[in-house]
């Protein structure tokens, strides 16, 4: 199995509205400084603070599929399908972008939430019609499992479906609590520690220690199982899962 610890360093960073949006992104577009520039058909993750309102004007899409989940505060959309929307704590929203949509975002209070961008097959995806889809936190199966609670996100039970093949889950794990997660063969398993710090742990390698803010890439060369151990304080994950490769061209980014 494959393991690489990205810190903050080595991943992008960003900001708009004149510094009111900063965004730390564990993959970054070109030029911005991630040393990771995809994970399979994971194209783009930033995460995003804001102390106050700021706005992104409208700008273009095409064909990725792109989820917004905010984690505090409000998260607000507008859109040329003619969408205006909030999205409230906890919950999330998807943009299948399809033949081309342009949407204007903002915060218009302390605010802090993830963009993620996922590949599907590009050339059929831009035959399709744009799509937005609004989903409240309720929504959101919660599985409670000797202490740890997973929120599914994306995949089975979610309510958000979508046409990349990827999995993502919010998970919170007590203090001295162990969460495994199974990896299948071919499978890449991204998390991003946003609260706390904690421990790997694998069937075939030794613990290796994780800080607050770092990207961890775990890729499979067999089925296996993967743990997160919460060290001296409860770990907040997110964790994606995709394919390590895919069986259609992915978009090239430019250099």
């Amino acid at each position: 199995m494959g393991i690489q610890i990205i810190k903050p360093k080595d991943q992008a960073s960003g900001e708009f509205d004149g510094g009111k949006i900063k965004e730390q992104k564990p993959i970054g577009f070109s030029g911005e400084g991630s040393i990771i520039t995809r994970l399979g058909p994971l194209f783009y993750w930033a995460w995003a603070h804001s102390q106050g309102p700021a706005e992104i004007g409208f700008h273009p899409h095409q064909g990725f599929e792109i989820i917004t989940y905010v984690i505090h505060g409000k998260g607000y959309h507008r859109d040329t399908l003619g969408t205006e929307s909030v999205v409230q704590e906890g919950g999330a929203q998807l943009m299948q972008t399809g033949s081309g949509v342009q949407h204007a975002e903002a915060f218009m209070e302390p605010a802090e939430g993830f963009q993620i961008w996922f590949e599907p097959h590009l050339s059929q995806a831009v035959k399709r019609t744009p799509t937005y889809s609004l989903f409240d936190s309720n929504q959101f199966s919660l599985e409670n499992i000797d202490g740890v609670k997973i929120k599914t996100i994306l995949g089975n039970n979610s309510p958000m479906q979508i046409v990349t093949d990827a999995q993502m889950w919010d998970v919170l794990i007590p203090k001295g609590t162990v969460y495994t997660h199974r990896l299948s063969l071919g499978r890449t398993l991204a998390s991003l520690a946003i609260r706390g710090e904690g421990t790997l742990l694998s069937d075939t390698m030794k613990a290796t220690h994780f800080s607050h803010k770092d990207f961890i890439i775990v890729q499979s060369e067999q089925e296996e199982k993967v743990a997160l151990q919460a060290v001296d304080q409860d770990l907040r994950m997110l964790l994606i899962e995709v394919p390590t490769e895919v069986d259609y061209p992915l978009y090239r980014k430019p250099r």
